[in-house]
């Protein structure tokens, strides 16, 4: 059944499927460049009744004729979805074709179409913090096409490897967006990050032979986020603030502190979040906007203490909202002019709490990096590993422990030596 060298059409029953009946859904496989795509064709039949020689149904059987002239029109359908291709000069893939037959493929040609859709499609899906994150990468692209190729777009098929690696030294010597943050070696693997998954799209709707990401790997260099050690948490909890605004900030950085909540899940944290857990004590129990996985936090006395403060603030009209979450910007802002007045000499931003809550309030104060992970609400251990190098300073905590104990048993000794000799003597 073979048409060219490189393309071919077939159909096999799905034997894995197998319905109580002893039905099997029959499907088409597409094949180019050896490279398959199925479709079910929302067909069944018995095995007796199936000849695999023809790929078609025994034409003795009762009914045999209607679903082989069903088989031969969807042949003919997927030969038209391969010639349109063709005429049209598009990349052919057997997932191509197959898009084309069931009515989903997109008409992307240029890389604004990719822009569009993703816009269109899965922009909804995204946080606005996610969002404004691809807008950067958008200009940061366009202005790459202008300064490489003098024009304001490019087409798909002259997206290969070279103009990634090109891209990539662009954005290393190229003008940031804001003079005040310059493109670090990990802003620029964020900005390549969401490049590809903007080509990926365009993978998934046969738009290329071969993903040009392919032979390209993100390096990422390791850093230590920052946190707050305990004495820090202090100079910040002790510093006096006179401005409403600052003490609110103050207030808000610390109930993330003690819960290890982001920004926006304190944002929307409402009455009904505070619940009764299973140790009888008032509990956090909400869903991470990121991952939707549940996280069910115990709520410390210095978290519930700053509720207590804020008690007033729930109503109809602010959803039941249990803090009043000012905008990030300017609460990141507030944090430095904080940091300053308590004498921290760190960057302050509304993250660093949260990983102040990993490392200094659970981690070093023995509690298990597995429950660490659930109270993040990480769905892999791996993405907690990052906050692992606070286990050194748990070690030097504990040796520290260790040394006083040796200390002591050494001045036992010493003593008992002593008493010892003093009893001989006398």
């Amino acid at each position: 059944m073979k048409t060219t060298k490189s393309f071919s059409i077939g159909f096999w029953l799905k034997k894995t499927a197998i319905k109580s009946d002893g039905q099997i859904p029959i499907y088409a496989r597409i094949r180019v460049d050896g490279v398959g795509a199925d479709i079910s064709i929302k067909r069944t039949t018995l095995e007796s009744h199936w000849c695999s020689e023809s790929s078609r149904l025994n034409p003795r059987v009762k009914g045999a004729q209607s679903i082989n002239m069903y088989l031969d029109d969807v042949y003919a359908d997927l030969m038209d979805c391969h010639r349109q291709l063709y005429s049209e000069g598009r990349p052919i893939t057997s997932q191509k074709i197959k898009l084309r037959y069931l009515g989903k493929d997109k008409t992307f040609e240029k890389l604004s179409d990719i822009i569009r859709y993703h816009k269109e499609v899965e922009a909804p899906k995204l946080s606005q913090g996610t969002l404004k994150n691809y807008g950067a990468t958008e200009k940061y692209l366009k202005r790459f096409i202008e300064h490489q190729y003098k024009t304001s777009d490019i087409q798909l098929q002259f997206i290969d490897y070279l103009f990634i690696v090109d891209f990539e030294n662009y954005l290393r010597t190229c003008k940031p967006l804001r003079s005040s943050q310059p493109l670090n070696n990990n802003g620029v693997m964020k900005h390549m990050e969401r490049f590809q998954k903007l080509i990926n799209i365009a993978v998934k709707f046969g738009c290329f032979n071969a993903n040009p990401f392919n032979l390209y790997g993100l390096k990422y260099d390791d850093y230590d986020s920052a946190f707050l050690e305990i004495k820090e948490l202090n100079k910040l909890k002790t510093v006096k603030l006179k401005e409403s605004g600052l003490l609110l900030v103050r207030d808000l950085f610390l109930f993330s502190c003690y819960t290890g909540l982001t920004y926006t899940e304190v944002e929307l944290l409402k009455k009904g979040d505070i619940v009764e857990g299973v140790d009888g004590d008032l509990w956090i129990d909400i869903k991470r906007k990121k991952t939707k996985t549940t996280v069910k936090v115990p709520l410390l006395p210095q978290a519930n203490e700053i509720l207590e403060r804020y008690s007033h603030y729930p109503n109809q009209v602010n959803q039941n909202r249990l803090l009043p979450v000012i905008s990030n910007q300017k609460v990141n802002k507030y944090l430095k002019t904080i940091a300053v007045s308590a004498g921290i000499n760190k960057h302050l931003t509304f993250h660093v709490a949260r990983h102040t809550f990993a490392t200094t309030i659970t981690l070093l104060n023995d509690v298990p990096f597995e429950t660490v992970s659930k109270l993040l609400g990480h769905t892999k251990l791996s993405t907690t590993q990052k906050y692992a190098r606070v286990i050194e300073k748990k070690i030097s905590k504990d040796m520290g422990k260790l040394k006083d104990v040796l200390s002591r048993e050494e001045v036992k000794q010493i003593i008992k030596r002593s008493e010892v000799v003093c009893l001989r003597i006398v």
